[in-house]
C-alpha cells in the first residue's frame, strides 16, 4: 500500500510540471493575441485615422472589458473547475482574436478588443488556481513565475512574427493566425489536464462568495495594489512600439526587430522573482515576508524607466526599459503566490479575479491618462509616472496581513 502511494505521489509530482507547462503555453497565446494589436497599430492607425487619444480609447475599452470580466471569471472558474473554466475562456478569446480580421473602422476594432478582454480575463485566475492545486508553498512562486513568463514570451514572439505576417500576407492574417493557435491548445488541454488527487476535488468545501472575500482586509488591499502595479506593464505592452515609432522613428520592420527585447528580460524577471523568494524561504524567512521583500526589491528597479526617456542613445533607452519590464515580472511572480499562501486553493481564482479587476481599472484609467499626456506634452511624464507607480503598489503589499482569521473570512 505504501509503495503504491509513493508511486502515485511521484507520478503526480512529475505531472505538475506538465500542467504548469500547459498554463505557460496558454499565457503565451494570451499575449500573442493581446500584443498583435500593438505591433499592427502603426499600420491600423494610418488606415483608420486614429490619433493618440483614439488609440488610447481602443486600448481602454479592452481594459474595461478585462476589468468587468475578471470579477466574473475568477468565481466562475472556482465553481466550474479549472479544466472547464479555462476551456471556456480560451475558446472565447481565441474566437474574439480572429474577429479582429473583420474590423474596418475604429469602432469595429474597439468592439473586437472589448470581446477579447472579456475572454482573456480568465487566464490568470485559472493559472494561479493550477499553481495552487499542483504546487506546495515552497515552489508556488517559481511555478507562478514559470507560467507568467508566458506573457513575456508571447510579447517577445509577437513583434517579429506579427510583423512578418503583416508584411507578407496583410494585417487580417495576423489576427487569424494567432487566434487559431488557441483552438489547437484547447484540444490538447481537454485531453491532458486533470485535477490532482482525482476524487479529492469532489469533497472540497465550496468557495466563498466574492463579496465575502472582498470584505477581508487582505483581498481589498491586494486589489488596490494591483491598481498601481499593472498599469506600468500595460504601458510597455500597448505603447512601447508606438514610442519607438513616434519618438525613436522606427518603421514597422524595425519595430519587429527590436520591440521584443524588453519582454525577453521580463521573462528572466519571472524566474528571478520566483528564485529570490524561494531562496529567502530556504533561509528561514516566513513566506509572507519573503514575498514582500522580493516585491519591494523589484519595484525599486522599476525606476529604471525614468532615464529611458531622457537618454539620446536608443540602445540605452531600450536597455533601461528592459530593466523596468524585468522588475515588473519579478514582483509579479511573488504577488501571484500571495493569495494561495493565505487562502485555500478553491478560493484563489476568485481572489485573483477581484485583484485583476483592480489591475484592469488601473490599466484603463492610466491608459487614458497616457494618451492625453502624450498628446498634450510628451512621453517624458509618462515614463516618470510608470517608474514610480510600482513603489506605491509595493507599499500597499507591505500592509497585507500574513494570516486571515476564520471570522475575518466570513
Amino acid at each position: 500500500m505504501e509503495a503504491a502511494r509513493a508511486t502515485a505521489q511521484a507520478k503526480e509530482s512529475r505531472r505538475r510540471w506538465v500542467m504548469i507547462g500547459l498554463v505557460f503555453s496558454a499565457t503565451v497565446i494570451n499575449y500573442l493575441d493581446r500584443q498583435t494589436l500593438s505591433v499592427v497599430a502603426p499600420f491600423l492607425r494610418d488606415q483608420f485615422a486614429m490619433n493618440d487619444v483614439a488609440y488610447a480609447r481602443v486600448v481602454s475599452v479592452f481594459m474595461l472589458a478585462y476589468t468587468l470580466s475578471n470579477g466574473l471569471s475568477g468565481p466562475i472558474i472556482d465553481r466550474l473547475g479549472t479544466k472547464l473554466g479555462y476551456s471556456i475562456c480560451m475558446a472565447w478569446w481565441s474566437a474574439a482574436a480572429m474577429l479582429h480580421a473583420l474590423a474596418r473602422s475604429t469602432l469595429g476594432l474597439g468592439i473586437c478588443r472589448f470581446l477579447l478582454g472579456i475572454g482573456e480575463a480568465g487566464n490568470w485566475p485559472a493559472g494561479v488556481k493550477v499553481a495552487a492545486e499542483w504546487f506546495p508553498e515552497s515552489e508556488r512562486a517559481l511555478a507562478s513565475g514559470i507560467f507568467n513568463s508566458g506573457s513575456s514570451i508571447g510579447a517577445v514572439l509577437a513583434p517579429p512574427i506579427v510583423a512578418w505576417i503583416v508584411l507578407s500576407f496583410g494585417w487580417p492574417s495576423s489576427f487569424l493566425a494567432v487566434g487559431l493557435t488557441g483552438f489547437v491548445w484547447l484540444v490538447i488541454w481537454r485531453l491532458v489536464y486533470e485535477t490532482p488527487g482525482g476524487a479529492r476535488s469532489q469533497i472540497a468545501p465550496r468557495p466563498l462568495p466574492a463579496w465575502r472575500l472582498l470584505r477581508t482586509s487582505f483581498v481589498w488591499r491586494f486589489t488596490l495594489s494591483k491598481v498601481f502595479s499593472d498599469p506600468a506593464w500595460y504601458f510597455y505592452i500597448f505603447w512601447f512600439p508606438q514610442y519607438l515609432k513616434s519618438v525613436r522613428h522606427f518603421d514597422l520592420a524595425a519595430v519587429g526587430r527590436y520591440a521584443w527585447i524588453p519582454f525577453l528580460t521580463a521573462d528572466l524577471g519571472n524566474l528571478l522573482g520566483g528564485w529570490m523568494s524561494g531562496a529567502l524561504l530556504k533561509h528561514g524567512v516566513p513566506a509572507a515576508k519573503a514575498r514582500k521583500i522580493s516585491v519591494s526589491v523589484f519595484s525599486l528597479l522599476a525606476m529604471s524607466s525614468i532615464p529611458a526617456v531622457l537618454v539620446a542613445d536608443v540602445r540605452v533607452s531600450i536597455a533601461c526599459v528592459c530593466l523596468a519590464t524585468l522588475s515588473y515580472t519579478g514582483a509579479l511572480a511573488n504577488t501571484l503566490s500571495l493569495p494561495a499562501d493565505v487562502f485555500p486553493s478553491n478560493n484563489v481564482g476568485s481572489i485573483w479575479g477581484l485583484a485583476s479587476m483592480g489591475a484592469g481599472f488601473g490599466g484603463m484609467v492610466f491608459s487614458l491618462v497616457t494618451g492625453w499626456a502624450v498628446e498634450q506634452f510628451s512621453y517624458v511624464p509618462v515614463f516618470f509616472g510608470f517608474g514610480m507607480l510600482p513603489l506605491v503598489a509595493a507599499a500597499i503589499i507591505w500592509t497585507l496581513p500574513d494570516r486571515v482569521a476564520f471570522s475575518d473570512k466570513l
